[in-house]
């Protein structure tokens, strides 16, 4: 697939089935991950796969800290955290390592997590594999850092699901650029 088509026609692939990405796939995501744009090369980030019976885990993890909120969870909110993971064979967590340094910010290797998040993506596209970023309230939550073992220093950016697309991927819209970009005049 030529590189442009991938930047301009990849999209998120909400509805996943098995099979999740096989291990030379992975190697590729992974590998597309790591050529994040990367000041310092700090290499801000690492990855958890989670799939098989460990997305039930995931996903009582994930009530826990609905339930520990104080939100007020009823029993509908805790079954959609309860399932949530199990809407892809694989949900790979994208989680940003944030170092002190001298010349590169958190925000900074924040960004670079994110855009390692975004190589998965394209590179998911280009080989067919359906993915979605996915977060919301729980990505954020210290009882899930808690309990997928982050440091003090980590924190979650993405929790990407990748499988088989159940449908084939929906057209990219064509948005006007000229929306998004003008000149600066100083």
């Amino acid at each position: 697939m030529e590189a442009l088509d991938v930047l301009l026609n990849r999209v998120s692939v909400p509805r996943l089935v098995e099979p999740a990405p096989d291990a030379a796939q992975r190697e590729i995501l992974f590998s597309a991950a790591l050529r994040a744009p990367d000041h310092g090369q700090l290499r801000p980030y690492r990855f958890l796969t989670v799939e098989g019976d460990a997305r039930n885990r995931m996903g009582d993890l994930l009530a826990q800290a609905l339930i520990e909120s104080g939100n007020g969870a009823d029993e509908k909110a805790l079954e959609k955290a309860r399932s949530g993971p199990l809407r892809a064979p694989l949900v790979v967590v994208v989680i940003a390592r944030l170092q002190d340094h001298f010349k590169v910010p958190k925000k900074e290797q924040a960004i670079t997590a994110g855009c390692a998040a975004h190589g998965v993506l394209l590179a998911a596209y280009a080989l067919g594999v359906g993915a979605v970023w996915r977060t919301g309230e729980l990505s954020y939550s210290p009882h899930v850092a808690k309990g997928l073992g982050l440091a003090a220093d980590e924190e979650v950016v993405a929790f990407l699901y990748l499988g088989t697309p159940l449908n084939p991927p929906r057209e990219a819209p064509k948005l006007d650029v000229a929306e998004f970009v003008s000149a600066w005049q100083g």
